[in-house]
C-alpha cells in the first residue's frame, strides 16, 4: 500500500502530513515510529493525519513518535490550514483536534494565525496528581519554581537566566514523566530578553528536543505574564525560527509564524509492517 505525504515545518518543528480523509490508512504505533524516525522513515516530531470533521474543515490527528496521541499542537495546526487554503481558497478554516476546534488564518504565502484558546490553570484541568499552587511548583527533576498549564496538554516552564544552556536532554525527560504528571509534560525554559521578548527551548512529551512547539510558546507566554515577568504579547524565539504570541483579554491565545513545505512524497507502507 503507498500512501503520498506533505512534509512540512513550523519555524523548524517539522511534520509529515497524511491526507486520510477518504481512505484511513490504520497506522498501527510501531509503523508510526518508525515513519518519524529520522534514518528509517520520513523523519518528523510528529506525524499528522487530516481526517473528516462534522465540526469544521477536517479534524487534525497528531502522532507523537513513540505513538503517543498529542492533544494540542500550534505548529502542526498552521500547517494544516495552509493546506486545506489551498485546496479551498479560503483564508479563514476551523481545524478540530482533540482538545478543541481551532480557527485559523492565512495572513500570506507562508504565515498562518491560529486562535489555539484559552489556557487552563486549575491542577486538575492540566492535569496533575495531586492539589498545588500551578504558578510555582515545588522542585522537579533538579530545576525549581516551575509555572504550569494546559494549552489542550500539559506545560510546565521553568525561568532560567540563560535558556541556551540547559541540556534538555538530561534534565527533559525526568520532569516529563514525573509523577507530579500523571499525563506527562511538555517541559519549557525560558529567559526573558525584554518584556516583550523571549528565548524558549522545549522538550515535548513523547517526542523529545524539538526546534519549535506553538503550544509551548503559547504556555510560556501565559506564566510569564501571570508572573509578572513580561507583557501578553511577545515574539518568542526558539530554535527553528520565532513565534508572535498575543494573550488576548478575552483569555484566548493567538499565535502567528510561518510555514513552508519542504517537499512531496509517497512512501511504500508495506516496508513498514504494523
Amino acid at each position: 500500500m503507498r500512501a503520498s505525504f506533505v512534509k512540512m515545518h513550523g519555524a523548524g518543528n517539522d511534520f509529515a502530513v497524511f491526507d486520510e480523509r477518504d481512505d484511513p490508512l490504520g497506522l498501527s504505533a510501531p509503523q508510526i515510529a518508525v515513519l518519524a524516525d529520522r534514518h528509517r522513515g520520513i523523519g518528523c516530531d510528529q506525524l499528522i493525519s487530516i481526517e473528516p470533521s462534522g465540526r469544521a474543515d477536517a479534524f487534525m490527528r497528531i502522532r507523537n513518535p513513540d505513538g503517543s496521541e498529542a492533544g494540542a499542537c500550534g505548529n502542526a495546526t498552521r500547517c494544516v490550514a495552509m493546506l486545506l487554503a489551498a485546496e479551498s481558497g479560503r483564508e479563514m478554516l476551523a481545524i478540530e483536534t482533540i482538545a478543541g476546534v481551532l480557527p485559523a488564518e492565512i495572513l500570506g504565502p507562508d504565515r498562518v494565525r491560529v486562535d489555539m484558546g484559552a489556557p487552563r490553570f486549575a491542577w486538575n484541568e492540566i492535569p496533575l496528581a495531586r492539589p498545588l499552587d500551578t504558578l510555582h511548583l515545588p522542585p522537579l527533576g533538579g530545576q525549581t519554581d516551575g509555572a504550569a498549564l494546559s494549552m489542550g496538554n500539559p506545560h510546565v516552564t521553568f525561568f532560567v537566566p540563560d535558556a541556551e544552556s540547559v541540556p534538555l536532554a538530561d534534565v527533559g525527560p525526568p520532569i516529563e514523566r514525573d509523577p507530579l504528571f500523571p499525563e506527562r509534560v511538555n517541559v519549557g525554559f525560558a529567559t526573558m530578553l525584554a518584556p516583550d521578548r523571549m528565548r524558549l527551548r522545549v522538550w515535548e512529551r513523547g517526542a523529545g528536543a524539538t526546534r519549535a512547539c506553538g503550544s509551548a510558546a503559547c504556555a510560556a507566554v501565559a506564566n510569564a505574564s501571570r508572573r509578572g515577568l513580561g507583557s501578553r504579547e511577545m515574539r518568542v524565539v526558539m530554535d527553528g525560527g520565532t513565534l508572535e504570541i498575543a494573550w488576548h483579554a478575552d483569555g484566548h491565545v493567538l499565535m502567528a509564524g510561518p510555514v513552508l513545505t519542504a517537499f512531496t512524497g509517497e512512501i511504500d507502507l508495506a516496508s513498514y509492517p504494523p
